[in-house]
């Protein structure tokens, strides 16, 4: 083999790796939206609770204490004394997001009497 046919054959192989490696950045951006996801679910959840605590309207609070992003991707609702959230990241790759939402619950702790 002589230098001159290997030339384009990094290029080549660069152009093969190219669509696996863009898909795994998408996956691993995915991934961190997931955990901030999970994190806003959290932070919602508990500010209904304390809503309720405060005798306040605990959808308003969940949605408040939600960062913007995730507005459009929330799903609240209010039972008795519990508050459950619901965020799903933002869609990269469309088969990822419904696997990755977050769900949680907090509650405001027994009826008071």
């Amino acid at each position: 083999m002589t230098l001159r046919s290997e030339h384009g054959q990094s290029s080549v192989e660069l152009l093969g790796v190219l669509p696996l490696l863009m898909v795994l950045i998408l996956a691993a951006a995915e991934a961190l939206a997931a955990g901030g996801a999970r994190t806003a679910a959290s932070s919602a959840a508990e500010a209904g609770a304390m809503a309720i605590l405060q005798g306040s309207d605990p959808s308003a609070a969940a949605h408040a204490a939600a960062p913007g992003w995730t507005h459009a991707h929330l799903s609240i609702h209010v039972s008795a004394r519990h508050v459950t959230v619901r965020a799903t990241p933002p869609a990269l790759l469309p088969w990822l997001p419904s696997l990755l939402s977050s769900t949680t619950t907090a509650s405001a702790g027994p009826t008071a009497r």
